[in-house]
C-alpha cells in the first residue's frame, strides 16, 4: 500500500483537514532505528504527525520537530520536506515503559516533563524559525495540536496512531490534522468537533481504507473540495559533505587527536545509521581546512 497525504478543505473554506497512511514509511524507519515496541509507537506517531505539517510547507521548505522529555527515551526528532519526504530518529531506541490503563506508554517513554520544539525552514537562507512549548501530556498528537494552537495561533486537532504486527514490527500508522481558518463558521467547527469525538479508532479507519477513510469520516456529510493527495517516503538528508562540515565545526585540534588516537574517525548518520570513515589522512587534510578557515 503506497503511503500518502490527503489535504482537503471545507466548501466554506473554514476547515482545513490533512489525512495520512504512513505504514510502510514508519515500518522502515522504526526498523533502522531498532526500535522498542513502545519506542515504535511514539517513533510512528510523530512520523505522522510529522507528514502531516509537511504538507503545509511550500516548496523548499522544511521543518522538524524535536520532542525532548525526561524520561527513558531522552528525545524524538522528525523531519519533514515539503515535497513528502520524512525522517525520524530517537536517543534511546531500545527504551521501554509499561502499559497504562492497557495502552502503549507513550508518555512513560518520553517523560512528562520537557518541550516540544518546531523549527520551520523557510528556504530563503535565513536562519530557521523556532517554536517551543513545553509537554502538556506526553501524547505526541496532544502535544502537536496544543503547539499548533497555541504557538502558531491556529486552532488545531491531531489524531496520531500507531500499531504493531506480532513481530513486534510496525502495521498500521497514519492520522490526521484538523484545522480551523479564520473564516471558519462555529457551528461547522462544533460539527466536526463533535465527529472528531465519536470517531471510531483510527486503526480500525486505517485498516478499512487508510486515509480515505479518516477523511470520509472527517467530513461525513460535509461538503468539501479536495486539494491534493501525495506520496510520503522516507529520504535521509546526509551526505558525505555535511558530515566533512559537522567534523570541520569541531576545530583542529579535536580533528588531530582524532587522528592521532583512533586512527581515523567513524561518523553514523542518525537517521539512516549509515556509516562513514575518515581515514588519517582524511582527517589531516580536514584539520588544514579547519586552520585555514579560522586564520590560524
Amino acid at each position: 500500500m503506497t503511503d500518502i497525504i490527503i489535504r482537503a478543505l471545507s466548501a466554506s473554506g473554514g476547515i482545513r483537514v490533512l489525512t495520512c497512511s504512513v505504514s510502510s514509511l514508519a515500518r522502515e524507519i522504526c526498523s533502522l532505528q531498532q526500535a522498542s515496541a513502545t519506542v515504535s509507537v511514539a517513533l510512528g506517531r510523530g512520523l505522522a504527525g510529522g507528514a502531516l505539517l509537511g504538507t503545509t510547507l511550500k516548496p523548499g521548505q522544511r521543518t522538524a520537530l524535536k520532542f525532548e522529555g525526561n524520561g527513558p527515551m531522552r528525545k524524538m526528532i522528525i523531519e519533514a520536506e515539503w515535497d513528502g519526504a520524512v525522517r525520524g530518529c530517537v536517543g534511546n531506541p531500545t527504551a521501554e515503559a509499561e502499559p497504562c490503563n492497557g495502552k502503549w506508554n507513550v508518555p512513560g517513554v518520553l517523560g512528562h516533563a520537557g518541550f516540544l520544539t518546531v523549527s520551520r525552514d523557510l528556504g530563503l537562507g535565513g536562519e530557521p524559525y523556532h517554536g517551543m512549548v513545553q509537554l502538556r501530556t506526553s501524547e505526541i498528537g496532544d502535544d502537536l495540536a496544543y503547539y499548533l494552537t497555541d504557538s502558531e495561533q491556529i486552532p488545531s486537532a491531531v489524531g496520531l496512531s500507531a500499531s504493531l504486527d506480532e513481530g513486534g514490527g510496525i502495521s498500521l500508522c497514519g492520522g490526521f490534522l484538523v484545522q480551523a481558518l479564520p473564516k471558519a463558521d462555529p457551528a461547522e467547527i462544533d460539527g466536526m468537533m463533535a465527529r472528531i469525538a465519536e470517531m471510531p479508532p483510527l486503526s480500525a479507519l486505517l485498516q478499512e481504507g487508510g486515509a480515505e477513510a479518516i477523511m470520509g469520516k472527517l467530513f461525513d456529510d460535509m461538503t468539501y473540495n479536495l486539494l491534493e493527495t501525495r506520496d510520503a517516503f522516507f529520504r535521509c538528508g546526509c551526505g558525505r559533505d555535511k558530515v566533512e562540515r559537522a567534523l570541520l565545526t569541531l576545530g583542529p585540534d579535536e580533528i588531530n587527536d582524532m587522528r592521532e588516537k583512533e586512527r581515523g574517525a567513524d561518523v553514523t548518520c542518525e537517521f539512516c545509521r549509515r556509516r562513514y570513515r575518515f581515514d588519517e589522512t582524511e582527517l589531516e587534510a580536514l584539520s588544514a581546512r579547519s586552520r585555514a578557515s579560522a586564520g590560524v
